[in-house]
């Protein structure tokens, strides 16, 4: 991508009011593994891809541990992310320290977007590129947060980032209105299945996938290869079942009543019947 020479300082503002340098770090972030994360009244859930460049290599983390009761998943530079979790670390350790208390979500994800933004107004720096979802447990109940390079930040219900994070999207819109009474189980199966929705070709199995849970009273739980295993086979039993329902919803709409004959037609054949005229029609 050749801008010019607006996209040769992340202070450069173009013509049209735009900071390419941010928006190629946006890029990278739609370039990383897929991370899906959802959230019920109790709990949150993420889920990550986990890729490695070739079956020699061994895959990079995407998902870290902040604290007890928070953590992230990443995409984009893994690099960058660690840097931010390392970051986020400390600030949850002196938050503890000083206020014998655990951090507000809310809290370290708007300091962590006050430090990205800050990367978009020094020439000296480049923005960072990843993509957070952060997902925690504080007195005000669960939180799923999503950071941007750029700044920005935001609160959701279920979000999806990395590449061909679209079609988990699709599915997390079609079932959101489902996730706030979900237990724990049902929800980890959800976060599976929008990953899989991703995936651009194979299946999803245990030793290409990561979930973790945190909710009120529950730390926060990486599951990888043999505990995230039962989730999948759990998976594989629902698509059959998946597929008999859709089979059997498209059975009545194919299966239509037979073509009956017209008014008309119908009046008259009932009026030979009984050996009089038809009955005129309303119009």
């Amino acid at each position: 991508m050749f801008r010019n020479q607006y996209d040769t300082d992340v202070t450069t503002w173009s013509p049209q009011g735009r900071l390419f340098q941010v928006e190629y770090a946006m890029e990278a972030v739609k370039q990383g593994g897929c991370a899906v994360g959802l959230k019920s009244e109790t709990h949150v859930v993420l889920a990550t891809l986990k890729r490695s460049q070739s079956e020699l290599s061994s895959f990079q983390r995407k998902v870290f541990k902040i604290d007890d009761h928070m953590g992230i998943a990443i995409a984009g530079l893994n690099g960058d992310g660690r840097s931010l979790c390392k970051y986020m670390r400390n600030e949850c350790i002196n938050h503890r320290y000083v206020y014998e208390s655990a951090m507000p979500v809310g809290r370290l994800v708007r300091q962590i977007a006050d430090k990205s933004q800050v990367c978009t107004q020094r020439s000296w720096k480049r923005p960072y590129g990843v993509g957070l979802l952060v997902a925690g447990v504080d007195r005000q109940g669960p939180h799923l947060f999503n950071t941007c390079p750029s700044g920005n930040y935001y609160e959701y219900k279920a979000m999806a980032i990395g590449a061909r994070s679209q079609a988990a999207k699709t599915y997390l819109e079609k079932h959101f209105e489902s996730f706030p009474a979900a237990d724990m189980d049902e929800l980890i199966r959800h976060g599976l299945k929008a990953l899989q929705a991703s995936l651009a070709e194979g299946e999803l199995t245990a030793a290409n996938c990561s979930v973790a849970i945190v909710g009120k009273g529950f730390a926060f739980t990486l599951l990888e290869d043999a505990a995230v295993q039962p989730y999948v086979d759990a998976l594989k039993e629902d698509e059959p079942m998946q597929a008999e329902e859709a089979a059997a919803g498209e059975a009545p709409a194919a299966a239509e009543a037979p073509d009956e004959p017209a008014g008309g037609e119908a009046a008259a054949a009932a009026a030979e019947a009984d050996g009089g005229p038809a009955p005129m029609e309303a119009d």
